[in-house]
């Protein structure tokens, strides 16, 4: 492997151009070029300027011969693109999801285990300190659990067309719920055996319904659901719920919330703010055990996070992970499986929506 990993870049929307920024900045890496099919009309960030640009994908592969390719393109172009890259030869990191059904999915997977190329997916939240602590946390509250998760955004201005664009390939609860729904996995350790959503079409814009609700069912008795809406319409109250209720106590992701304890919490706007989607602020930490007279033996406890790393911080790690996992051989099994895990649940609530029933899980 050459001291740098020439890398691809596909999708300049704001987890390609973040990538592309943390690709920039990384002396692991060295970026040969930068594709999207709207390329004319994206306004390229000044500290990428200068980078070879292409419109398609393949004349880019072509042209750059990578060792690397970064898919940060709309969710029904990511299996085609993998599957081209890895037979020419290169690793992949992949935002979320794998792919718009489980077929395809499963594709990639094997063609990466196959030809022994990376597949690095980006689950942002799985380098997250923050949600590192929220789930550790969770798995001590004992069994069976219950997972509240949601997040709804306001669609207005830029994300306007962002959500619509991206309701075109997959429904909210499926393009989200594949990060909820793999901390869902990791926070239980069990097997998921029955999931059943609802939705809702409020957006007469949308292709597709822009509200959707997902619940599931896992062996150990745990119970879980996920809440997502995009749209104009989107109420910013209680937009983002991050909690996890065991026979011990709770632990609760706070947004707004600094260290001091306030009761109240502040009110967070602008939902659609992409840094806001792994903000937390705070960890609140409720133990369940009462005394004689009944009453709590320990005050909720408050955990600080105002240190968190930012947005562009994250995508940072994921790629200095990437580069790990290329330079150093690592087996990525478990998070290959567990992304394929996590959107084979959020399709079976897309089915249940569309079919009026529970879907049981093979």
């Amino acid at each position: 492997m050459p001291d740098k990993v020439k890398v691809l870049v596909v999708g300049l929307g704001n987890m390609g151009a973040s990538h592309a920024s943390a690709y920039h900045r990384n002396p692991g890496f060295e970026i040969v070029g930068l594709m999207s099919r709207s390329m004319k009309s994206k306004k390229i960030p000044d500290e990428l300027k200068g980078y070879p640009l292409f419109e398609d994908f393949d004349e880019a592969m072509k042209s750059t011969k990578p060792d690397a390719v970064s898919i940060n393109s709309w969710p029904n172009t990511h299996a085609e693109y993998a599957i081209k890259a890895i037979n020419a030869g290169a690793h992949v990191f992949m935002e979320k999801p794998l792919a718009t059904n489980i077929e395809d999915a499963e594709k990639v997977v094997a063609l990466a285990k196959a030809k022994n190329r990376k597949l690095v997916l980006g689950y942002i939240l799985r380098v997250h300190p923050s949600w590192v602590k929220f789930i550790e946390l969770g798995q001590g509250l004992g069994k069976p659990l219950v997972m509240r998760l949601n997040l709804n955004q306001q669609s207005n201005g830029p994300a306007w067309s962002w959500h619509k664009n991206l309701i075109d390939s997959l429904i909210p609860i499926v393009d989200c719920g594949v990060h909820y729904v793999d901390v869902m996995c990791q926070l239980t350790g069990a097997k998921p055996v029955r999931v059943h959503g609802i939705g809702a079409k409020l957006w007469a814009e949308a292709a597709q319904p822009n509200y959707g609700h997902l619940h599931v069912t896992f062996d150990d008795g745990s119970v879980g659901w996920y809440e997502a809406g995009w749209g104009p319409m989107m109420s910013e109250t209680a937009y983002f719920v991050k909690d996890v209720v065991g026979p011990k106590g709770s632990v609760s992701i706070v947004a707004g919330q600094a260290e001091s304890g306030k009761d109240k919490l502040e009110e967070v706007s602008d939902s659609a703010d992409i840094d806001r989607h792994t903000k937390t602020d705070a960890l609140k930490v409720h133990y369940a055990e009462v005394g004689p007279d009944k009453n709590f033996v320990r005050k909720d406890e408050i955990i600080s996070m105002e240190d968190e790393p930012g947005h562009q911080e994250l995508c940072d790690r994921e790629q200095a992970f990437f580069l790990k996992a290329i330079r150093e051989d690592l087996d990525l099994t478990e998070s290959m499986d567990a992304a394929v895990n996590s959107l084979r649940i959020v399709l079976a609530a897309e089915q249940s929506i569309n079919e009026k029933r529970a879907i049981e899980l093979a």
